[in-house]
């Protein structure tokens, strides 16, 4: 390292007025010199090696009937049925950081290896500007498109709303800890657009390295924007996505795949037959670089001028299994045959013109409540302060619009409403079966009997044992979803928003001597989002929106003159219902993590006190069949005392 004496008195006063080094520093100070590095705004090399235990919530048995089966063309899952252990087939619910980490240093990884590693990833990261967790719901010939919940929200604005840094970020860890999954033959592919694509490529390349880079696939979408863009636009239509494919070795496991044959080159081609009917065209057998070790005559015909592309040997096996094409005059060339039959098609390129169309639909908004930003300028101290001050505001926005009281004196309960107690879930988190079991022994040490817990998300699999766990020991539980509607100030301050309740199921058993069924008798919804009063005053003449009121789809319709109608399109409970299973002995497994032990090291299995839904019937919609099945088939099951689960 040389420095000047200019240089080391700029450094040391800039240390001294506590001011960044401009870049050049860097490169001076440190050995670690890069030609080219990709450098972002809070780049770090740590990358995170949490280890969580996996539940399983639901175990999926075959599907609803054999015609079901018929539509399916392929497949990228395991087809051998239930398994009762092994790693493939398994859908994960969570935060992908955290899945990945536990992946990669958690048991499950030897399991995956023993079985050849992993091959293959897809990911589809929400790489559009817009919010990306819409969904659209098909109702009749009518489209309602969920927003997304707050949680989302969130998300999103941590990705996307500290601009191109916040992205990187995210995606470059997420990408180092799926490189370290993939087995040394593995690929990745990555989907993206034009907004993205150059910032993934560079974030890819360091990552897997640029030697590792296999192909930038251009995905021809079947909706783009050309047909949006008007005759005064400044640019073409973006009608093509990206797929970035890497590897993650040298010696790649890769498929060639091949789409149809051009039926017009086939015509123009294959024009010869073989006296056994086969048809096959001729192509050339001379080598393209001159190969005197490959000159040789071969039954009197003499090679091409740079020799022939195969060996003597060779062009006697040939010969032998009738693959060449011998003019009738000596002074002719020998050609091979390439047999129509043995045609595999059309090898596929980088251009992909013939996929399905693919749309999210999404509302390019976002809620900011701004209140969980936090200076990051600040020392630690400062900003958990600032962190707690933030929270505490947000938690009595949600107890104002919930239009509860603030309490003190508890430690899982922030407010209380018409004599029950309120508790209001994480701001960033979905509420857990831990939250909801302090939520209890708080209850019972201070004998509270009647609670309600406020929360943007819950935990999968939560629902109904812990209510039934509550009830047993005296507690009335509440679960409620905080709405979008919190952040909106003219809402809270008419008193429009609406905390739904958790949807629930009823059905009703048919027991005929040993067997059983279980009928799906009502579905109760409780979702809310817009009003139709919002919708009639918004709305333009001769326009029409979808709202839902209090778990009913409702079309808001304001003629050219001004006046509204309004048509509910959920016209019965099952039009809610796209899926629902049956679990006929629900108590038969146990739900078992395991986990590592710290005082001794190893991976010990531990009852978490719940059950595995193992899902043994289900009815569901398809596309093509939109009847749903409201009855099971009769079970057999021998006598005794079974809990029967619905979902």
């Amino acid at each position: 390292m040389k420095l000047t004496d200019n240089e080391k008195r700029e450094i040391l006063k800039l240390i001294d007025a506590d001011k960044p080094l401009p870049d050049k520093y860097r490169f001076l100070l440190f050995d670690d010199k890069r030609e080219v590095e990709l450098v972002w705004n809070g780049k770090t090399n740590e990358i995170c090696n949490i280890t969580l235990p996996f539940q399983v919530i639901e175990q999926v048995d075959e599907p609803r009937a054999d015609k079901a089966k018929s539509e399916w063309v392929g497949t990228l899952f395991d087809s051998r049925g239930r398994q009762k252990e092994g790693w493939t087939n398994k859908l994960i619910w969570g935060d992908n950081k955290l899945i990945l980490s536990s992946l990669k240093n958690g048991p499950l990884r030897g399991e995956i290896e023993q079985n050849g590693g992993l091959k293959l990833i897809y990911i589809d990261p929400p790489f559009d500007v817009g919010a990306d967790f819409s969904m659209d719901i098909e109702i009749g010939e009518d489209t309602f498109t969920k927003k997304p919940n707050v949680l989302e929200e969130l998300a999103y604005r941590d990705t996307w709303g500290k601009g191109a840094d916040s992205f990187i970020a995210m995606i470059y860890e997420r990408l180092v800890l799926m490189r370290d999954l993939l087995a040394e033959n593995g690929s990745i592919y990555v989907h993206c657009d034009w907004r993205v694509n150059s910032y993934l490529r560079l974030v890819m390349d360091e990552v897997f390295g640029a030697d590792r880079f296999k192909n930038e696939i251009s995905w021809k979408r079947k909706t783009g924007s050309s047909s949006q863009i008007g005759f005064t636009t400044d640019r073409f239509g973006h009608d093509v996505d990206s797929l970035l494919f890497f590897v993650r070795g040298k010696d790649s496991l890769f498929n060639m795949q091949y789409g149809e044959s051009d039926q017009e080159y086939i015509a123009k081609f294959y024009r010869h037959k073989d006296p056994n009917g086969r048809i096959f065209r001729i192509a050339d057998l001379a080598n393209p670089a001159p190969r005197p070790t490959l000159r040789y005559e071969y039954k009197g015909y003499k090679p091409p001028k740079n020799g022939w592309a195969i060996s003597f040997e060779k062009m006697e096996q040939w010969d032998a299994e009738g693959r060449l094409y011998f003019p009738k005059s000596k002074d002719g060339r020998i050609q091979r045959k390439r047999y129509l039959d043995e045609l595999k098609g059309k090898p596929i390129s980088d251009f992909w013109d013939d996929i399905g169309q693919v749309s999210s639909q999404a509302n390019e908004r976002l809620a900011d409540p701004n209140y969980i930003g936090v200076n990051v300028s600040l020392r630690e101290e400062q900003k958990q302060k600032q962190l707690e001050a933030r929270e505490k505001d947000f938690t009595d926005l949600i107890l104002h619009a919930y239009r509860a009281e603030s309490t003190e004196n508890f430690k899982c309960f922030q407010g209380k409403k018409a004599g029950r107690l309120v508790a209001v879930g994480p701001i960033n988190l979905p509420v857990t079966r831990l939250f909801v079991e302090e939520i209890i022994l708080e209850c019972r040490s201070k004998r509270v009997s009647r609670e309600d817990v406020l929360a943007f998300e819950f935990e999968m699999g939560l629902f109904p044992n812990i209510q039934e766990e509550a009830k047993s020991k005296g507690i009335d539980l509440a679960m409620k979803y905080i709405p979008l509607d919190v952040f909106d100030k003219r809402a809270v301050e008419k008193n429009q928003v609406v905390f739904h309740d958790v949807s629930y199921i009823e059905v009703r058993p048919h027991v005929n001597k040993k067997t059983i069924a279980v009928e799906l008798t009502d579905f109760s919804v409780y979702y809310s989002q817009d009003t139709v009063d919002n919708a009639a005053v918004s709305l333009g003449s001769g326009k029409n929106k979808i709202v839902v009121e209090q778990g009913k789809i409702i079309k808001v319709i304001k003629d050219k003159d001004g006046i509204v109608t309004k048509e509910t399109l959920t016209k019965n409970w099952t039009d809610w219902v796209d899926y629902w299973s049956v679990d006929f002995n629900f108590e038969s497994k146990r739900e078992i993590v395991r986990v590592k032990n710290e005082e001794t090291g190893a991976i010990e299995e531990v009852w978490t006190g719940d059950f595995v839904f193992e899902n043994e019937w289900q009815s569901f919609r398809t596309k093509k069949d939109r009847s749903i099945e409201l009855k099971t088939p009769f079970h057999d099951c021998e006598p005794g005392r079974y809990k029967i689960a619905v979902r």
